[in-house]
């Protein structure tokens, strides 16, 4: 089965991106056999950004997202990188940069969609 989960959000100040996160990672632990992708667009593109340091006791999306990159793919939007001056060096590894036409493909393909 292939899922794809679609964020928008910022990774704090909301929980919209964290919660797509873990089901992200319920679905991998539930069945490792998935074909799961997360593409990060919008605001959620600095999910990616490699360094994080959130308060002690916060969660930490870097660390989520590296997680589900050892399963599944993380994708994020080009344009959206672009538009908040982030660069490839900057996001962390096994992530990587794509387009609306690679998303446009997932989508086609994907048996389940979320979006958050």
């Amino acid at each position: 089965m292939k899922i794809l989960i679609i964020l928008n959000d910022a990774p704090y100040g909301t929980e919209r991106s964290y919660n797509g996160l873990r089901l992200a990672k319920a679905l991998l632990k539930k069945d490792p056999d998935i074909e799961l992708s997360v593409f990060l667009m919008a605001d959620a593109v600095t999910c990616a950004k490699q360094n994080q340091k959130p308060p002690s006791g916060y969660y930490n999306m870097e660390l989520m997202l590296k997680a589900v990159i050892r399963q599944g793919t993380v994708l994020l939007c080009g344009t959206c990188m672009d538009a908040r001056g982030l660069n490839n060096e900057e996001m962390i590894e096994g992530s990587h940069r794509s387009t609306m036409d690679e998303l446009s493909e997932l989508c086609i393909n994907a048996d389940r969609q979320f979006v958050f």
